[in-house]
């Protein structure tokens, strides 16, 4: 009996370097070469792609849109909504990367989003995802997995380099507002606006406190990103400081505050004691 092919999701990536974690710490992202193949991307991006398609609800035309829906349509939890994806977004391969890079023994699913930014559409303002989070640390991440060649007209993501150090700000959703006063704050202080081009395969990884923007897509094809968020899988509940937070609860069903989010919708995707 001839066994099943192994699936690169399921195989260790063995592209970090050794400093990889300490760097990731000191910087808040990091960019990462071939995190998965150009077949493995050709074989999922279809899939996702379709599902955006058929799950989105955003129908005004982009010049009607405030600045939060020129930047992306987003849909949320597509591992709900299809096998395939959940295949991607539970890989074991994608979360060991995460835990590696935190420093943690295992990581749990905190939830995926699909970012697909339009041909014309516009910037994704300054802001640091940790804000929705009502989370205990800042021991959880983000990959942003672009599911295309990603050159710079399209708008790549862009990190300001040490900023999950720097508490200013982190009281601002994604907004006019937020893109106006932390590209100043960003700016006074010095961090470094690192923006690189994304081949096929490349992915990046950036903690829940680094501040990070992105142009706008100036190409004729849509930005096609997968992101997904991963936490600690000791990491708790914590009190809400704003409203998105408690809307954010919806992510953890059932769980009180200071209770660890073991639930159904949070599995844990990794575990170096189990690897």
């Amino acid at each position: 009996m001839t066994e099943a092919p192994v699936s690169e999701l399921d195989v260790p990536y063995e592209g970090l370097a050794r400093t990889a974690t300490p760097d990731f710490a000191r910087d808040g992202f990091i960019h990462l070469s071939d995190v998965l193949s150009p077949e493995t991307i050709a074989e999922y991006e279809p899939t996702i792609t379709s599902e955006v398609i058929r799950l989105n609800t955003q129908d005004l035309p982009l010049a009607e849109r405030d600045t939060y829906g020129k930047a992306f349509l987003q849909v949320t939890n597509l591992w709900q909504q299809n096998e395939k994806v959940k295949q991607l977004v539970f890989s074991h391969r994608l979360a060991g990367i995460a835990a590696k890079l935190l420093g943690v023994h295992a990581v749990r699913l905190y939830h995926d989003q699909a970012l697909y930014k339009e041909p014309s559409g516009g910037i994704t303002p300054w802001h640091a995802d940790q804000y929705y989070w009502p989370l205990s640390s800042d021991r959880c991440l983000t990959i942003w997995l672009p599911l295309q060649e990603t050159p710079m007209e399209m708008g790549p993501v862009s990190f300001a380099r040490g900023s999950h150090n720097f508490s200013y700000g982190r009281d601002l959703p994604i907004s006019d507002e937020s893109e106006a006063r932390l590209k100043q704050a960003v700016a006074e202080q010095d961090f470094e606006d690192v923006v690189e081009p994304f081949a096929l395969g490349d992915a990046s990884f950036h903690r829940g406190w680094t501040f990070h923007h992105a142009g706008p897509n100036r190409g004729t094809v849509p930005r096609r990103v997968m992101t997904v968020i991963y936490m600690d899988a000791d990491i708790r509940v914590a009190e809400p400081t704003n409203d998105n937070q408690v809307a954010d609860r919806n992510w953890m069903p059932g769980i009180e505050i200071g209770q660890v989010p073991d639930t159904p919708l949070n599995p844990v995707l990794y575990d170096s004691r189990t690897a």
